[in-house]
């Protein structure tokens, strides 16, 4: 079944995009599963590609020298995973890895950005998603920073 005909509930990024530009968006989607307890990919690698989750899981991470992986966030059905590819230098900057196995829909980030100059409407309400999917992001890690390095409750500071 084409992705534009699947018949899973829309949610996340995709109800916020309007009908025409959801539509032009899924045409560009292919149908991907992974298994559980896989890396999708590291923080600082090429930034190419971008999922919508439609099932299972996906863990954020960020890297901390001296402790290895913290999990910042994890992106369920509906979610974005990957926004990266919309800015220079185009490297991801955090990794992620499958929690449970997880079917999305993956986009190429090149042909996105091309059908981006046809149709300037359409980049538009993309890049308003993905930049309010990049303030969630930065709020998410944020907070997991201050309950990994912040002062801890019951002891007072000195």
């Amino acid at each position: 079944m084409s992705p534009r005909t699947d018949p899973a509930p829309l949610t996340g990024m995709l109800t916020d995009l309007p009908v025409e530009h959801r539509d032009l968006l899924m045409g560009l989607a292919r149908e991907v599963d992974h298994p559980g307890r896989v890396r999708l990919f590291e923080e600082g690698g090429a930034a190419d590609r971008f999922w919508i989750v439609r099932t299972g899981s996906v863990a954020l991470d960020i890297q901390i020298p001296g402790r290895g992986p913290a999990v910042v966030e994890t992106i369920g059905p509906g979610g974005l995973l990957g926004w990266s590819w919309l800015c220079p230098p185009r490297e991801w900057h955090l990794g992620a890895e499958t929690r449970s196995p997880v079917s999305a829909w993956e986009f190429d980030a090149g042909a996105v950005s091309r059908t981006f100059a046809g149709h300037p409407e359409f980049g538009l309400a993309v890049v308003i998603v993905v930049a309010r999917t990049i303030g969630d992001r930065l709020r998410a890690t944020r907070t997991r920073l201050l309950d990994l390095y912040g002062p801890q409750t019951g002891h007072p500071m000195p």
